[in-house]
């Protein structure tokens, strides 16, 4: 085993073309300016770092990992309590505004990791172009959410399996915790082929589905009864959420069901969290974000007006939470259609899907952790890899804490780790805030430094900022207000209060006792070295992409 090496007396302004260290030789940049030496020395010590992991991850495997990986639970089971909340047009407005919003971070880390493929994803990108104290605090943020979301990947598996035998879930959350393990410790390649197969499995899943639906819908199920937008009609489009009569009724299930939605859509910003193991990334990143960008369109917006169609909103079995297939939208419009074998293969798929689901969380937080502790946010032990360049102490750290999904094994453990996993779904919006900020800086520090981002970059995203300053202001509205129902008059509740609100108070904490504490400040937008990572970009071009032949061209899932 061998550790990272990152050279700390690298010289800012480089008088030779390459620079040698132990992993080989590799590009660089000349940059004759003499201002901010302490930034630029940064910049290099980054790129030093790109050569210490196995290029094992194409742009196939990062594009289905990010678009499928995030496809799990909050898809196939909890799409239906959004129907149930909010009625199928509330849960469709509320999926498709999300999905605009999260377009904005995909583009977002799209354009930074390709400039600056750094494993570590968001994380990285806040303390070169941001604050470092902003670094800190998301990171361990990020790091706490990935602590408790992957044995709740576990548990869920455990359960899952229930649907056929009833077995003690700690013998499944054993034997699906070593295989996560070993996945995560061999060559990232393996990983990203396994990957790539468990993501296919769930979109020939979706695919099915919506097909099914569609058949459903016009009639053609066992009992021939065309259903078409009758639900829409009677018991309507919309809900009155908590028997709140009127049109606020309506806009509180509406809103409510963001809730859901954030859910579904969360780690899918995770399309750069490899870059550093991602060949030819200034290529295959802003291939993979342009790509999610279409098709989460097809497999979420699509998936949630179908289940509109045909499961209507007060059918009671959308509430009974199962956690196995039964809970499915999907497999209740298949048993009142009188399709009787669906929910097995539904079962199978949600069970790859929470493993995989794990797999996707142990890779980004192992990673996420790494990057910490490059900068000294963390233990430098977690700098360690392994021969095949896998950062093999972080992944061990989350290891530990899998035995997390043993508390559920009693009754009263398992509310407090319900409560814990409320929290974490918050992380997620902090996330997202925190992206776009340090995004906004980005595009900022490119116009104040004379930087054309179309023409310098190695990939500019569209509509910007606008669109990214349209989707903080949401994110920013669902952090305040999504533990409204605790304000309701005879409604207060301490745990819904608390895992609502929690997590932004402990983040400020966290911020601004680092700064003070390591006198950290903003970086002002001259002094972010974006110039370095431009000109190393410029210098180390990668091979034109490959244009699509004969059958290839019909590919739709990956570019």
């Amino acid at each position: 085993m061998e550790s990272v090496r990152v050279n700390p007396k690298l010289s800012a302004m480089p008088t030779e073309n390459t620079m040698n260290d132990d992993h080989g030789k590799s590009p660089i940049f000349r940059y004759e300016e003499k201002e901010n030496r302490g930034n630029i020395e940064m910049a290099s010590a980054h790129l030093e770092e790109i050569q210490i992991f196995k290029q094992g991850l194409h742009q196939r495997h990062i594009q289905m990992i990010a678009l499928a990986g995030t496809i799990g639970t909050g898809l196939f089971l909890s799409s239906g309590q959004a129907i149930a909340v909010a009625g199928p047009l509330g849960a469709f407005m509320a999926y498709s505004i999300v999905g605009l919003s999260v377009s904005s971070v995909i583009f977002a880390v799209g354009e930074m990791g390709a400039l600056v493929p750094l494993n570590g994803g968001a994380i990285r990108y806040a303390e070169l172009f941001c604050d470092p104290a902003l670094a800190f605090a998301n990171g361990w943020n990020q790091i706490y959410s990935y602590l408790v979301s992957i044995p709740a990947e576990l548990v869920a598996a455990a359960v899952i399996v229930e649907f056929w035998a009833t077995v003690s879930n700690a013998i499944w959350i054993t034997i699906f915790g070593l295989l996560m393990m070993i996945t995560a410790l061999v060559f990232v390649r393996v990983y990203g082929e396994l990957e790539f197969c468990f993501s296919m499995l769930k979109i020939m899943l979706i695919i099915a589905i919506n097909i099914m639906a569609l058949v459903i819908t016009c009639g053609g199920g066992p009992n021939h009864v065309a259903i078409g937008f009758s639900y829409w009609v009677k018991p309507g489009p919309m809900v009155q959420y908590l028997n709140v009569p009127g049109l606020l009724g309506r806009f509180l299930g509406f809103w409510k069901t963001f809730d859901s939605a954030l859910y579904a859509y969360s780690g899918i910003e995770n399309i750069t969290v490899a870059a550093a193991e991602t060949k030819s990334p200034r290529t295959a990143i802003p291939m993979a974000a342009r790509g999610i960008f279409f098709r989460i369109r097809i497999f979420y917006v699509l998936t949630i007006f179908m289940v509109g169609l045909v499961v209507p909103s007060d059918d009671p079995s959308l509430l009974n939470s199962t956690n196995t297939a039964s809970q499915s939208p999907f497999v209740i419009a298949a048993r009142n259609a009188g399709i009787k074998v669906f929910p097995s293969v539904i079962n199978a798929v949600v069970l790859t899907s929470a493993w995989s689901s794990g797999n996707s969380n142990m890779l980004g937080g192992s990673r996420i952790l790494f990057g910490m502790a490059v900068h000294g946010h963390a233990p430098a032990i977690f700098k360690r890899t392994s021969r095949f360049g896998i950062p093999y102490v972080a992944v061990m750290f989350y290891g530990l804490f899998m035995g997390l999904g043993y508390m559920t094994l009693s009754s009263s453990a398992s509310n407090v780790f319900s409560w814990m996993q409320s929290i974490v779904s918050i992380s997620t919006l902090v996330n997202f805030i925190c992206i776009c900020i340090v995004y906004l800086r980005f595009i900022y520090g490119c116009q104040k430094q004379g930087i054309d981002r179309h023409k310098e970059l190695p990939w500019a995203a569209p509509f910007q900022p606008f669109t990214t300053w349209a989707s903080l202001l949401i994110f920013v509205l669902l952090e305040f207000t999504g533990g409204f129902t605790t304000f309701m008059k005879g409604r207060w509740s301490t745990e819904t209060f608390i895992s609502s609100y929690i997590n932004l108070p402990l983040f400020v904490l966290v911020y601004v006792g680092y700064n003070l504490f390591m006198k950290t400040k903003i970086l002002s937008l001259e002094d972010i070295p974006i110039r370095p990572f431009v000109e190393s970009a410029k210098k180390s071009p990668e091979p034109p992409v490959k244009r699509k032949r004969g059958l290839a061209k019909l590919n739709i899932l990956w570019s």
